[in-house]
């Protein structure tokens, strides 16, 4: 049984997991299912926005994907999310990677 099997039995039994559903998204990042990585972030986003990890890898897909405009958007709630939080580790590394996606003009 490989990760994502494992990952999905454990989405099964509670749906609304967002440690599983952003680890499940991780998985298809690495093997290339850049569809089912973003369908898979999205939901976590949508379902626990306060779930800080979540926007950072949304925002490095959606620019890989080529779509800037939702990249931005996304790093930025992030860092409002992240801040809420108190979270300022997660909050650095959303404004630097803001930062890179505006100077790659």
């Amino acid at each position: 049984m490989n990760r994502i099997e494992i990952l999905k039995g454990f989405l099964k039994d509670n749906p609304n997991d967002s440690f599983s559903r952003y680890a499940l998204a991780l998985e298809y990042v690495k093997l290339g299912q850049n569809d089912e990585a973003l369908r898979e972030f999205e939901a976590v986003r949508n379902a626990d926005p306060e779930y800080v990890a979540t926007y950072y890898q949304l925002g490095q897909l959606y620019q890989k994907l080529g779509r800037k405009h939702d990249a931005e958007k996304t790093y930025r709630t992030g860092i409002t999310v992240s801040a809420k939080a108190g979270d300022e580790h997660t909050r650095g590394e959303l404004e630097a990677a803001l930062e890179g996606l505006l100077g790659a003009d």
